[in-house]
């Protein structure tokens, strides 16, 4: 379509006589048109239409008349008064020897600032405190106050005190002083000091969770957006109010550290802290398929190249794949499993790739004596459940519409739950999901039971000690030796797969990311 001004411009053309003069006899094949004559005059036209439009007046620009909307850093308040922020910190910086706080007078400084207590491990390293173990007043004053000129909400602070120079987000490596604070100084781990060796573990777990739950992009990569999207920001101020950590199910939970990091204990039998495909077969008795474990282990949702080139996947791995198969309802979750069954990348999950999983899941009915479904009929069965948009053709926006996709992953890999969604009505069910947001989820639900289990299971091995003593306590006390080596013999947190420097090919979730 012409625009406008090239429509004005052929109309003033031909209003002119003596170029429409020119122009028919040029159209007859007339030898008289002279081209340098024809071009002299058009070029003559236009320079008037040039000067007429510089004389029009020129209305005011467009982005004058738009309020910024856009804050990376978060949107600037007016009622902050940074010079009575900074006149509080001062003045509890006079409480201090030297005007110098440590990293425990932290707790009153943060405080000072208007953040949450457990701030003050990041707030003690940004200003320096790591490298002279005090933080003196100028220093910290100076810091603060650039922080609060730039950032105008709380997750561009918390980013601005945890990253690394020149970065504008957070890796897995930037929350480690934060929990180790967490760690030393939190009342519900004081049992830990004596035992520093799983203190690396428990922050393991807590920096795999954050991201699992935050990083809603899978780039290894914690924004500001996330962060404001997320709840961790409410978690971290939780830390301070609530005495038993284990009430802060979704990130901090001791107990849900204990049920990860036994599960996997049980499956590292050699305890070098990775499994391989035979050890996690083994996970729920055999409840997984091979075909699925052979797609965790390709690098589909794994870091780094170790599962790839050595088969094996480390700590970090394990904890995303355990939180993912218990909880198959969170977005996380879904993103898991469908990258998995996802065999060639494309976003769709193909008649094929459902019938190549489902295979395994009829052989291992014929073993139980069970007869399988047909595939023709599970297939209908499962386009009903999703009801995807497009006919034969399953996407990842499909399945979290469709508010049941544990029951569709559980369909085509692991067989335990498949036959108790078998067993169950499809009312059930339904009631199951309506009433989803009134319980706990999945996750801690299982994590529950297990740690009652785990817990149980102590007890009776304690008793059994007890009355046993004199024959019992030497091997005991052996294989807790043979424990303690192994973990100090190799770091814990040295994440060989984490989500820091490798990113996952590239997949396509448009659809998922508002």
């Amino acid at each position: 379509m012409k625009s406008e001004s090239m429509r004005i411009k052929e109309i003033s053309l031909r209003q002119d006589p003596d170029l429409r003069k020119e122009l028919a006899l040029l159209a007859r094949g007339c030898d008289f048109v002279l081209p340098s004559r024809f071009k002299k005059r058009l070029k003559a036209f236009q320079q008037i239409q040039v000067q007429s439009k510089k004389e029009e007046p020129l209305t005011p620009a467009l982005s004058q008349n738009i309020p910024t909307f856009y804050f990376p850093r978060g949107c600037p308040q007016e009622k902050v008064n940074i010079d009575v922020v900074i006149a509080k910190v001062e003045q509890t910086f006079a409480q201090f020897p030297n005007e110098r706080a440590a990293l425990e007078d932290m707790g009153k400084v943060a405080k000072a600032c208007e953040c949450p207590l457990y701030w003050k491990g990041p707030l003690f390293y940004c200003a320096g405190g790591e490298r002279t173990g005090f933080v003196s007043v100028h220093k910290f004053v100076a810091m603060w106050r650039k922080i609060l000129q730039t950032c105008h909400d709380a997750a561009a602070k918390f980013v601005h005190l945890l990253k690394s120079p020149g970065c504008n987000y957070l890796v897995q490596e930037d929350f480690i002083p934060l929990l180790q604070d967490v760690v030393n100084s939190h009342p519900s781990l004081v049992f830990l000091k004596e035992a520093s060796e799983f203190h690396s573990r428990y922050i393991t777990t807590v920096i795999q969770r954050i991201f699992y739950t935050v990083n809603r992009s899978w780039s290894g990569r914690i924004t500001c957006n996330e962060l404001r999207k997320s709840s961790f920001l409410q978690n971290v101020a939780m830390l301070e109010e609530e005495v038993d950590i284990n009430q802060l199910t979704e990130y901090f939970s001791y107990e849900h550290f204990y049920v990860i990091y036994c599960k996997f204990w049980e499956l590292d039998t050699d305890h070098d802290l990775y499994i391989d495909p035979k050890d996690l077969a083994q996970h729920n008795d055999h409840a997984i398929s091979n075909r699925m474990i052979e797609r965790i282990f390709s690098g589909a949702v794994t870091r780094g190249k170790k599962a790839q080139k050595e088969g094996k996947i480390s700590y970090a791995d394990f904890v995303w794949f355990l939180i993912s198969e218990e909880d198959k309802k969170t977005a996380t979750s879904m993103e898991y499993w469908f990258r998995c069954m996802d065999l060639d990348g494309d976003g769709i999950l193909s008649m094929y790739e459902l019938q190549y999983f489902y295979e395994e899941q009829c052989q291992k009915l014929d073993n139980m004596a069970i007869e399988p479904l047909p595939f023709e009929d599970c297939l209908c069965q499962m386009l009903d459940l999703v009801k995807p948009e497009c006919e034969g053709k399953i996407t990842l926006r499909d399945l979290k519409k469709c508010k049941m996709a544990n029951v569709f992953f559980d369909t085509f890999f692991n067989i335990d739950k498949y036959l108790d969604h078998e067993q169950k009505d499809q009312f059930s069910i339904l009631r199951g999901v309506e009433n989803e947001n009134q319980e706990m989820s999945d996750w801690e639900k299982y994590a529950a039971e297990e740690y009652d289990v785990l817990v149980a299971e102590e007890a009776a091995s304690d008793q059994w000690n007890d009355c046993y003593e004199p024959e019992l306590n030497p091997g005991d006390h052996q294989k807790t030796n043979v424990l303690k080596y192994q973990m100090e013999k190799r770091p814990f947190f040295d994440m060989p797969s984490h989500l820091a420097d490798v990113d996952l090919d590239d997949y396509d979730y448009d659809e998922d990311f508002e």
